[in-house]
């Protein structure tokens, strides 16, 4: 894990302590800037979680005078108002499954109601279907009996015509004929009717089907709307969570905004002196190399004029490369680095804390586990080891001397203890102490640091 220090000793420029004082100013703004435009993330969820968690990592690391519980609180506020618009689209969406499931349940209603009107018509023509045929076929009845009584032609035309009255043969036959003919008219008619009532109970067989299939589907739609409406009060609820939590964040950062302010203060303030004590170390340590320089030059010189011999002219040695140091990694191989030298942007789309786009890491990050032997690059004199309030924890700063007119100085913290002591010497590879999480650090690693003839460089031209 990479440290949310990034490095405790730190040299800045004039006015840059008051900008660093003011990330804690701006850090109180991170709830507030909800209209901002949001990082872009991959579509996929889990790309999306990732990403996140990404933001919130890069957060904690540019956070590095800030202790772990307050960049953590960050880290958290930023996850959460990355995590609000999502969460809020859900919820949209889910509203909008309940509405939609809402219009298809009154929709099957309606239909189910439409379909419970046509089977009572239909239900209502079936019955009076029956009872016309009924009628006629009563009709028919008297017909045939009357016709069987009287031989095949009634002999009471009255049935018929409503006639009392006798005539001749001719008229009986007209009026038999007639009544022939109201017998096929009637049966006729059944028929009609017959097929009219079959073709009436098809229409009442389907609509009772359909009815049947509406009313299926309106349960099963009765069910989808109950689970949508589950699903947006569980949307709602994360909505109203991730609300919460941000304001209390905001309100834990407005809070703890005067502690912040002191403590980076403070921090700022020993790291500038930690800064100020290794330049002046380094200094003198050149400029007695130097003088030795200068008497063994001198030194050559009278030993040349007692021989008679016209000594050289002193020319001041050059510095040789830094790479004379033999500096070896303080972890194996397979201890990774997961954050390198160099200047550090401000993540988009979150706060500027120091407000000049980002800081200097002067160190790189090993992530070794907490415990994790740590080693001597080079060998020196140990000229601190143990605790100190600069925000490295634990830590050990060796000395190494001047190597071809360079001096150079090795940084070891936030480790969990050290088991050398100021003032002693130490070979390269020695074990010097077990690396861990003290100080300003979120995570078990170790940060190394190389201070070249009192300025911080990147160790990887070193090692």
């Amino acid at each position: 894990m990479t440290s949310t220090s990034g490095g405790p000793v730190r040299r800045r420029p004039v006015g840059r302590q008051r900008r660093v004082l003011s990330a804690a100013v701006a850090l109180m703004l991170a709830a507030s800037l909800a209209a901002s435009a949001p990082a872009a993330f991959a579509d996929d969820l889990e790309d999306q979680q990732a990403a996140l968690k990404a933001e919130a990592a890069r957060v904690q690391q540019s956070l590095e005078f800030v202790d772990a519980k307050i960049s953590k609180a960050a880290a958290d506020l930023v996850i959460y108002r990355g995590q609000l618009p999502a969460a809020q689209q859900a919820l949209l969406e889910a509203q909008g499954r309940v509405a939609s499931a809402v219009k298809e349940v009154e929709a099957l209603a309606a239909r189910v109601d439409l379909a419970q009107q046509n089977k009572a018509k239909i239900t209502q023509q079936l019955n009076a279907d029956k009872q016309k045929i009924a009628s006629t076929k009563k009709l028919i009845g008297q017909i045939a009996t009357q016709a069987y009584k009287s031989g095949g032609v009634p002999s009471d035309l009255t049935l018929f015509f409503g006639s009392t009255s006798t005539g001749s043969l001719t008229d009986t036959m007209d009026l038999a004929d007639q009544a022939l003919r109201s017998q096929n008219s009637a049966m006729d008619k059944l028929t009609q009717q017959n097929a009219t009532n079959v073709n009436s109970q098809a229409r009442l067989q389907a609509v009772e089907a359909e009815i049947k299939d509406l009313k299926a589907k309106a349960d099963a739609a009765l069910i989808k709307e109950k689970a949508a409406r589950d699903e947006a009060a569980a949307k709602k609820a994360k909505v109203d969570k991730l609300i919460a939590d941000t304001t209390r964040l905001n309100n834990e950062l407005e809070a703890a905004k005067p502690g912040i302010q002191k403590k980076l203060a403070n921090v700022k303030a020993r790291q500038d002196a930690v800064a100020a004590e290794i330049k002046e170390r380094d200094r003198r340590l050149r400029e007695a190399w130097l003088a030795e320089q200068r008497r063994i030059a001198a030194a050559a010189a009278a030993a040349a004029k007692a021989k008679g011999e016209q000594p050289p002219p002193y020319v001041p040695p050059v510095a040789g490369p830094p790479s004379a140091f033999g500096l070896r990694h303080p972890f194996p191989d397979s201890v990774p680095i997961t954050s390198g030298f160099g200047w550090r942007a401000t993540p988009p789309g979150t706060i500027d804390f120091y407000g000049t786009g980002g800081y200097m890491h002067t160190g790189i990050d090993f992530g070794a586990a907490c415990g994790t032997p740590v080693y001597a690059a080079a060998a020196g004199t140990v000229f601190s080891a143990g605790w100190a309030d600069d925000g490295g924890g634990n830590n050990v700063k060796i000395s190494h001397g001047v190597v071809q007119g360079n001096s150079l100085t090795t940084i070891y913290y936030h480790n969990t203890s050290v088991v050398v002591s100021s003032g002693q010497q130490v070979s390269q590879g020695q074990l010097i102490a077990y690396s861990g999480t003290t100080g300003n650090s979120t995570g078990c690693h170790s940060h190394f640091e190389t201070w070249l003839n009192g300025e911080a460089v990147d160790p990887m031209r070193l090692l």
